[in-house]
């Protein structure tokens, strides 16, 4: 089976959606699935990887984010899939690249991929915790309407969760079908906890006292992620208490961040830390992992924390509280900076070893990679037989349509 994913959010620069795509090739190898990356890039160009093939299409890039790129012009775009003449074609963004992939007029089957849901990234972000979610979403009736067309065009819209499949069923969009996203176990694991590296992300943070608490947060450096909110709700925090917060990650808003940082203590902006091993040290040897973003449609290194045996504190909304429970966690009404210091308080007020070996307990709600892969690739493979069945049958019927016509005529 060939399958193609256009996916406008893939960058080798990238976080997130770089990891993933990666994750996928192998499983695509594993499983003998022929997969191409068709992204958008600073020029043309092409890399054979295992599982398959990396293609970037030359794209203007976006003025936020110099990292990443949309697609402009669909013909190369359609000119390459005229030559793979793939089994499936996956549209993984909701704007340009979306309409590209089911603009294509071959016989593959479509699955639109809802990699981020942009009313939570941006209304949500920007509005709340002044206006409730159920209102921005009222609100943003016509950008609902906008996916129901875009969703009519694919034969499915695959997604991460069953809340996020329950959340775009609500708004009407096509046959959403979860195949929820996993964390490799043997790389992200409590058995990683360093007190050497503990004691250093400390000092990092300007603190000498171990027995402080250890705070880590992980994202991208972006409005959506709201680290303005996390970085004023420990500000507050450490008014009455000592405390470090080690942030990870990169990205169009660091020097904003960054700045912002500055003027607080006991807070240190790391940078991005590549290396997947050396980044589960890290996670593992935390104590809490505090989380910003209401907007993730998973929420994969709060999983990945959660799989260290960290406790969490979460948004009450999103992929990252669909991870969270009260048994191993605090949730917080996203963006209230207050609520979160609130949160914070209470967590620490909680006994740590027995969060700890909840949060090991509650990692077993979470699958693994292979576990994600086998549900799509078995999805797919349901969907591009659904396609074959269909076009099988109207074969017969686009051939009887002449004989009809020439009897009619005699």
């Amino acid at each position: 089976m060939k399958l193609v994913d256009i996916n406008e959010f893939y960058s080798d620069l990238g976080g997130g959606v770089r990891t993933y795509v990666h994750q996928k090739l192998d499983a695509s190898a594993a499983l003998g699935w022929d997969t191409t990356i068709i992204a958008p890039g600073p020029a043309d160009r092409r890399e054979k990887v295992r599982g398959g093939e990396i293609i970037w299409v030359q794209s203007p890039a976006l003025p936020p984010d110099p990292r990443y790129h949309m697609f402009w012009n669909s013909a190369p775009v359609h000119q390459l899939l005229d030559e793979i003449r793939p089994d499936i074609i996956e549209g993984s963004s909701t704007w340009r690249g979306g309409w590209i992939a089911s603009g294509w007029r071959g016989n593959a089957a479509k699955a639109l991929i809802m990699h981020q849901d942009p009313v939570a990234v941006y209304p949500h972000t920007f509005l709340s915790p002044f206006l409730s979610e159920r209102r921005v979403d009222q609100f943003c009736f016509w950008f609902w309407a906008y996916m129901r067309k875009l969703s009519r065009r694919y034969d499915a819209t695959m997604v991460s969760g069953e809340w996020l499949a329950s959340r775009l069923e609500g708004f009407g969009l096509r046959r959403p079908i979860a195949a929820p996203f996993g964390v490799d176990k043997s790389l992200f694991s409590p058995s990683n906890r360093r007190c050497d590296i503990r004691k250093d992300m400390l000092s990092a943070c300007g603190i000498t006292d171990e027995t402080a608490p250890l705070f880590i947060a992980i994202s991208r450096h972006h409005p959506e992620k709201r680290l303005g909110v996390v970085i004023d709700a420990f500000a507050k925090f450490t008014n009455s208490r000592t405390a470090g917060l080690y942030i990870i990650g990169d990205g169009p808003t660091r020097n904003w961040v960054e700045k912002k940082a500055r003027r607080h203590q006991n807070i240190v902006i790391a940078g991005q830390i590549n290396d997947r091993s050396d980044l589960s040290h890290h996670i593992a040897s935390a104590d809490y992992m505090v989380h910003g973003g209401a907007a993730e449609t998973f929420g994969l290194v709060v999983a990945e924390a959660l799989n260290s045996g960290l406790p969490l504190v979460t948004p009450h909304i999103g992929g990252a509280a669909d991870l969270t429970h009260p048994t191993y966690g605090e949730a917080y009404r996203a963006g209230d900076a207050g609520a979160l210091t609130a949160a914070l308080h209470r967590i620490v007020a909680r006994d740590r070893n027995e969060l700890a070996l909840a949060a090991r307990a509650g990692s077993r709600r979470v699958g693994t990679p292979d576990d994600h892969f086998d549900s799509l690739f078995t999805t797919y493979q349901s969907l591009a037989a659904q396609k074959g069945k269909r076009q099988r049958i109207a074969e017969p019927k686009l051939q009887e349509a002449p004989s009809r016509a020439v009897a009619n005529s005699r």
